[in-house]
């Protein structure tokens, strides 16, 4: 684990692999809102990409894991200017490619829109595009956790339903939604909007499960994003990434050789 000054704030950040004389491009991992942190990548796809050749990037984001958690600062622009901040930080200037799981995802594109020159891939677990009304919708689920994770007898509930686990993720997001004005500021922050979804001249892959609300929104994804594909994962909902690693790996490194100019045929893997 290395801590990087990115900007106006300390990120946590793992580097795994390095693409040496491949020549294959770097692959970012960004993670979601509130309980998630970099370990989400970690103990699922990280490793398989760097066997693969791939230098892989994974980072806590502002107010995540072991990243600085400043009290304000929380907009989507100040995410995506992260992650530039860390890229530059890194000496990565090539273009690279980005995985964005749930929240991950609006960064994703949000700085492929700014930065179009910086990417060559983006591949969405779980995502929803930061279009319309997003901020305000994001901003009432996390009001909703908020208000869920302060009654200690939900939390335990969550816990007695879906494992001690959920409920240790539930207390580690309660100072992140508590502490700082991240509802407030996701709520004010600007998005691309359709107009820079559709300007994207990037490949996208996005990834759903079929038991997730956001799995109804992939055939309008298609049809907003000039080169994207969607692939619905049968029997999996949104914590897909964790659930079925091995499909979400393999899809991923299937697409990659694509990329390659080796024409590969994406497979469901089971996990």
């Amino acid at each position: 684990m290395t801590s990087i000054r990115a900007g106006r704030v300390r990120l946590n950040a793992e580097r795994l692999g390095d693409p040496g004389d491949t020549g294959l491009p770097a692959v970012v991992l960004v993670h979601g809102l509130g309980p998630d942190s970099l370990a989400g990548y970690y103990f699922t796809i990280a490793a398989g990409i760097a066997a693969a050749g791939h230098g892989v990037v994974m980072y806590d984001q502002r107010g995540h894991g072991r990243s600085e958690r400043p009290a304000t600062g929380y907009r989507l622009e100040d995410f995506t200017a992260d992650l530039r901040n860390l890229l530059d930080a890194l000496g990565i200037h090539r273009p690279v490619v980005l995985v964005g799981n749930s929240f991950g995802g609006a960064v994703a594109i949000d700085f492929a829109v700014r930065h179009p020159h910086r990417v060559s891939r983006i591949l969405l677990i779980e995502s929803a595009p930061p279009t319309g009304d997003w901020p305000q919708r994001m901003s009432g689920f996390l009001s909703h956790c908020a208000e869920t994770f302060r009654d200690a007898r939900a939390t335990d509930r969550m816990e007695k339903d879906h494992g001690r686990f959920a409920g240790r993720l539930a207390r580690r997001a309660r100072p992140l939604l508590d502490e700082t004005t991240l509802i407030e500021d996701i709520a004010a922050g600007r998005v691309p909007g359709e107009d820079g979804l559709r300007s994207l001249a990037v490949p996208v892959l996005a990834l759903y499960g079929a038991d997730s609300s956001l799995a109804a929104s992939a055939p309008a994804l298609e049809k907003l994003l000039p080169y994207c594909r969607t692939v619905v994962v049968p029997g999996q909902g949104h914590t897909l990434l964790v659930d079925a690693p091995r499909t979400v790996g393999g899809l991923l490194l299937d697409w990659l050789r694509e990329d390659l100019g080796r024409p590969a045929q994406l497979r469901l893997r089971t996990s």
